[in-house]
């Protein structure tokens, strides 16, 4: 009996320290400062900003909009199979999506197919992208792997 009521006592402990803190973040959060505003063309009549804007919403600014970078294509391959995210594509690292493509190969689970087989072509592309020799795919060389896009017929309008 004791310990169901220690446990209960403690989880309502823990539920308020935990409400507790998220009420703090939030009181931080509503403290902090408004975005910076995006550049405005000069007012050509020289109206002071307390105006109001016309219904159409012409000198109106608002926040400037948040940068975003862009990744290209193959800089999200690469991210995708560096699963720990040192810059590094390691020939584990490679072949962990094959590992998954033989799963699904392999659909009565008898492991007839031989993964060495199957894998071999992975490995030898590894090991040509692999310029110099560390078993480990750098930026630039994995970009030599980059698959050839495929030819998709044409519109029949």
């Amino acid at each position: 009996m004791n310990r169901i009521v220690l446990g209960a006592v403690s989880a309502l402990l823990l539920a308020a320290a935990g409400l507790f803190w998220w009420q703090g973040r939030a009181a931080t959060e509503a403290a902090a400062p408004p975005a910076p505003l995006a550049e405005a063309e000069p007012a050509e009549s020289g109206a002071a900003l307390d105006e109001l804007p016309s219904e159409d919403g012409e000198g109106m600014r608002g926040a400037a909009l948040p940068a975003a970078s862009e990744a290209t294509r193959e800089e999200k391959r690469f991210n995708r199979l560096d699963r720990n995210r040192d810059s590094l594509i390691s020939r584990n690292e490679a072949l962990a999506p094959r590992v998954a493509a033989f799963r699904k190969l392999d659909a009565d689970h008898n492991n007839l197919l031989s993964f060495e087989e199957w894998s071999v072509v992975t490995a030898n592309r590894f090991k040509k992208a692999d310029a110099n020799g560390d078993a480990q795919l750098t930026r630039p060389e994995f970009a030599t792997t980059k698959p050839k896009p495929s030819k998709h017929p044409g519109c029949k309008c």
